[in-house]
C-alpha cells in the first residue's frame, strides 16, 4: 500500500470520526477488523490490500493528530477560506484541507509539497473542479500567510 492510499484511508476515517461523532481510535479498530476490512476489498480497489504496520502507525498518527488539533487547524481553515463559514464547506474537502494542514503543522517528516500536492490529487477524485481549487486555494493562502519565509 502506498503512503498516497494511506493518506486516503486517513481522510475516509477522519470524514467518518466527523460524521458519527466517534472518537478516531474508535473508528479505526472498528474500520481495520479483519472482516470488516475484508469485506470491503469488494467495493473500491483502495482496500485490496491491508495496510501494514508501519501504514497504520501513519493512519492512527494522522488522524489522532487532526482530533487533538482540530480547533487549530479549523481556526486556519476558517482563516483561509475567504467568505465560507466552515460548516458550509463540503465535509469531504474539510476532511482533506484538516488532513494535509495537520501533515504541513505537525508531521515534519512530510514535506509541505507533498502534503499540498497530494490533498489537491485527492480532492480531484472526491469533489467538483471547483472544491479542488478551493482546496488547492485554502492550502495556497495558508502557505503565503503562515509559511512564507
Amino acid at each position: 500500500m502506498t503512503r498516497t492510499n494511506a493518506r486516503e484511508l486517513a481522510i475516509q476515517l477522519g470524514f467518518a470520526a466527523a460524521a458519527t461523532g466517534e472518537s478516531p481510535k474508535e473508528v479505526l479498530d472498528r474500520f481495520f477488523d479483519e472482516e470488516h476490512y475484508a469485506s470491503l476489498a469488494a467495493e473500491d480497489e483502495l482496500y485490496r490490500e491491508r495496510p501494514n504496520e508501519a501504514q497504520l502507525d501513519y493512519i492512527r498518527r494522522l488522524t489522532t493528530l487532526i482530533e487533538e488539533n482540530r480547533e487549530t487547524i479549523d481556526g486556519y481553515i476558517s482563516r483561509y477560506a475567504r467568505g465560507w463559514r466552515i460548516e458550509r464547506i463540503s465535509r469531504t474537502a474539510l476532511a482533506v484541507l484538516r488532513c494535509a494542514l495537520c501533515e504541513i503543522l505537525y508531521m515534519d517528516d512530510i514535506p509541505d509539497a507533498a502534503a499540498i500536492n497530494e490533498a489537491v490529487e485527492l480532492a480531484k477524485g472526491y469533489d467538483e473542479p471547483d472544491t479542488v481549487a478551493f482546496v488547492n486555494g485554502v492550502l495556497g493562502g495558508f502557505m503565503r500567510g503562515e509559511r512564507a519565509e
